[in-house]
C-alpha cells in the first residue's frame, strides 16, 4: 500500500510540474464524461434487464396481478439495501448535490459513485413509479467530486467536477448534451465562465458521443411532428398556462406527501403506506407502472387507447368521455405513484414523472379542445411533446433545458418555436406561486441554497465558524471595577462579554462606556460589573445562516455581535471579519 502511495504521490507531482490546471481540468472533465456515460449505460442496462427478467413470460395488457406486486417488492429491496449496505441517505439526489456544493465543499462520498445505480435500478426495473435521471445526476456528479478530490483540486476546480459529472449523466442517459450542459446553469446553478465552459461541454458531448455508440444513434422517443401553423400561437399560450398549473399541482402535491411520509417514524410503517398507495394506482392506472416512457411512446404516436388497455377504463375510439376522465386521473395520481415509490424505501427522482405527467398533460388539453372545436385543429402529439416541456420547465425552473432536453429527446427540433413559448408561460406562471424548484425549495428554506445571485452566493458558501473571533476576554457580573481594571490591562478589545458561572450569556461591558470612571480609584470596590453592564443590540445564534447574520447587522446598525449556543456564550463575531471573508471568498470563485 505504501508503494502505491508513493507512485502515486509522484504522479501528482510530476503533473503539477507538466501540466497546467487548465489543461488538467479539461483532461479530468473528459474522464469524468466517459466514466458517468457508462454509469448511465449501466443503469439503463440493469434496469432493462430487471424488467426483462421479471416480465418476459407476460404483458401488461392481460392485466396479471404480478403487476401490483413487482413495484412493492422493489421498493423494499431497495429498502433493505439502503438502510443495511448503504447506511446513507441517497434519496433525492439532485437535492442531495446542491447540498454538496452550498454547504460541503462540493464534496460526494465515495459510494455515491455507484450506489445510487444500484438502489434506483432494482426500484425502477421492479416498476417503481419514479426515473432513473436524478440518481445518474447523483451518481455522475459523485464521479466528478471524487475524481476532483483523489487529484487534490480545491473547492473552486471541485464544484466544476460536479457539474462536469452531473451534465454527463444528462447527456449520457438521454442522449442530450446540450441539455445536459443547460441543467448545470440552471438547475445545479453553477455560473458559465470562461474557465466552466470548455470543461462542461467535454464532459456532455463525451458522454453524448459513448451513449451513441454503446447504443445506437436514435432518439429515445421517435416522433415524427406535425408542421406548425401560427394560427396555433394563443392555444400554445393557453397551454403553457395549463402547464404551469398542473406543475404548481405536481410539486405542492408531492412535497405535501413527502411530508406526511417523514411524519411516520416507524420504516415499516412507511412502507406499508407507500406499498399500499403504490399498489392501488397501478391496479386502477396502470400505465403509471415503471418510468412511463412507453405510454409517452403511444401518446407521440397518436394512441391514446393503447393506455387504457388491460384497465377499467379499457375505451373504444368513440368514448371521448372515458378517455378523458383516465387521462385527468393519470396525471392527478402520477404524483401519488412517484411519492409513494420513494417514501415507501425506493430509489429515483421526479425527473422522468415530469415529464410524463407534461406529455399526459399536453395531449389532454389537444384532445379536449379538438372535440369541441373544429375550426383550428391541433395536433395532439405535437402538444404531447409541448407538454413535457411546459411542466419540466416548470417543475425545475429550467426553461432552457426543457426546451432542448424535449428537442433532443425526440429530434422534434422543428417545433421550437411552441416549445420555447410553453416553457416560458409554464415558468412565469408557476414562478407567481413558487420561487424555487422542485430541487431547491427545501435548502432555499434553510439559507443552504447556492444561486446565480452573487451576493447571496458568497454568503451561502461563508460557514458561521470561520468568521467566529473567539479572543475576548470574559468577566463576571459579581466582578469589581478594580478587578475590572486589571482585565482591560491585559485585553486588547474594547468589549467584554459577561458571563455566569455556566458561562450562560449575560450581556457586554463596553471601555467607552466605563472609561469615565475606570481611573477613579475610590470607584473600585464600590462598583460591579453588573451595574455597568448592558444589553447588545442583538445576539446571533450559532447555525444562524450568513444571510440572516448579514441581515442582523443591518437591522441593527451593530459592527460586532456576540455568538450564542443555547444561551452559553461562543465568541464574538464582526461586520469587518465578514467582508474580510467575503472578499476572499468573492475573489476565489469568481476567478475565469
Amino acid at each position: 500500500m505504501k508503494k502505491e502511495n508513493d507512485w502515486f504521490l509522484k504522479l501528482l507531482i510530476w503533473r503539477e510540474k507538466n501540466i497546467k490546471e487548465k489543461e488538467f481540468i479539461l483532461i479530468l472533465s473528459f474522464v469524468v464524461g466517459i466514466l458517468s456515460a457508462l454509469a448511465a449505460y449501466i443503469l439503463k442496462s440493469l434496469i432493462h434487464f430487471i424488467q426483462h427478467i421479471l416480465t418476459e413470460q407476460f404483458s401488461i395488457n392481460d392485466a396479471n396481478y404480478l403487476y401490483l406486486v413487482y413495484p412493492v417488492i422493489g421498493i423494499f429491496l431497495a429498502g433493505l439495501y439502503v438502510r443495511h449496505i448503504v447506511k446513507d441517505d441517497i434519496s433525492h439526489g439532485v437535492t442531495r448535490v446542491l447540498y454538496a456544493i452550498s454547504q460541503r465543499k462540493s464534496r460526494l462520498k465515495p459510494h455515491n459513485t455507484y450506489t445510487s445505480v444500484v438502489a434506483s435500478s432494482i426500484t425502477i426495473g421492479f416498476g417503481g413509479s419514479v426515473g432513473a435521471e436524478a440518481p445518474i445526476v447523483y451518481t455522475g456528479a459523485a464521479i466528478g467530486s471524487n475524481i476532483g478530490s483523489l487529484f487534490r483540486m480545491d473547492q473552486r476546480v471541485l464544484m466544476l467536477m460536479v457539474g462536469c459529472g452531473a451534465a454527463a449523466g444528462i447527456a449520457g442517459i438521454f442522449k442530450a448534451p446540450i441539455a445536459g450542459l443547460l441543467f448545470t446553469l440552471e438547475v445545479l446553478m453553477l455560473d458559465l465562465t470562461t474557465a466552466s465552459v470548455m470543461p462542461l461541454l467535454i464532459s456532455a458531448t463525451t458522454a453524448a458521443t459513448i451513449t451513441y455508440i454503446l447504443n445506437g444513434s436514435d432518439a429515445q422517443f421517435t416522433f415524427a411532428p406535425e408542421p406548425f401553423n401560427i394560427e396555433r400561437v394563443p392555444f400554445v399560450i393557453l397551454l403553457g398556462i395549463f402547464c404551469g398549473f398542473v406543475s404548481l399541482y405536481f410539486t405542492r402535491v408531492i412535497n405535501w406527501l413527502e411530508s406526511i411520509f417523514r411524519k411516520i417514524k416507524n420504516r415499516w410503517m412507511r412502507f406499508s403506506f407507500g406499498a399500499v398507495i403504490l399498489s392501488l394506482c397501478i391496479f386502477l392506472l396502470p400505465p403509471l407502472y415503471g418510468e412511463g416512457y412507453e405510454s409517452i411512446l403511444h401518446l407521440l404516436d397518436g394512441n391514446p387507447q393503447a393506455l387504457t388497455d388491460g384497465s377499467f377504463f379499457h375505451a373504444e375510439r368513440n368514448q371521448f368521455w372515458i378517455l378523458c376522465i383516465y387521462l385527468v386521473l393519470i396525471v392527478l395520481f402520477k404524483v401519488f405513484a412517484t411519492a409513494a415509490t420513494n417514501g415507501g424505501g425506493g430509489v429515483g427522482g421526479t425527473f422522468a414523472p415530469s415529464l410524463y405527467v407534461g406529455c399526459m398533460a399536453g395531449f389532454l388539453f389537444a384532445f379536449v379542445l379538438n372535440h369541441f372545436n373544429a375550426i383550428v385543429p391541433l395536433s395532439e402529439k405535437n402538444f404531447a411533446l409541448m407538454g413535457m416541456a411546459g411542466v419540466m420547465s416548470a417543475v425545475m425552473h429550467a426553461p432552457l433545458m426543457a426546451i432542448f432536453l424535449t428537442a433532443e429527446l425526440t429530434g422534434g427540433f422543428s417545433l421550437f418555436l411552441p416549445l420555447m413559448i410553453t416553457s416560458t408561460v409554464a415558468f412565469g406562471v408557476i414562478k407567481i406561486f413558487e420561487p424555487h424548484s422542485i430541487y431547491t425549495m427545501r435548502l432555499a428554506q434553510k439559507g443552504e441554497l447556492l444561486t446565480h445571485h452573487k451576493d447571496k452566493a458568497v454568503l451561502t458558501l461563508l460557514k458561521m465558524d470561520s468568521v467566529i473571533e473567539k479572543d475576548f476576554l470574559t468577566v463576571n457580573p459579581e466582578m469589581s471595577l478594580g478587578e475590572m481594571v486589571k482585565v482591560i490591562s491585559n485585553a486588547h478589545r474594547n468589549i467584554f462579554p459577561v458571563v455566569d458561572k455556566e458561562n450562560v450569556f449575560l450581556g457586554v461591558v463596553l471601555l467607552d462606556d466605563i472609561r469615565n470612571i475606570m481611573f477613579r480609584p475610590e470607584l473600585y470596590q464600590r462598583m460591579y460589573v453588573r451595574r455597568f453592564m448592558v444589553s447588545p443590540p442583538a445576539k446571533i445564534e450559532l447555525g444562524m445562516t450568513m444571510e440572516k447574520v448579514m441581515k442582523v447587522f443591518d437591522d441593527t446598525n451593530a459592527w460586532n455581535l456576540p455568538v450564542v449556543e443555547n444561551g452559553h456564550y461562543v465568541g464574538f463575531v464582526s461586520k469587518s471579519k465578514i467582508f474580510n471573508s467575503y472578499r476572499r471568498v468573492l475573489v476565489h470563485f469568481s476567478e475565469d
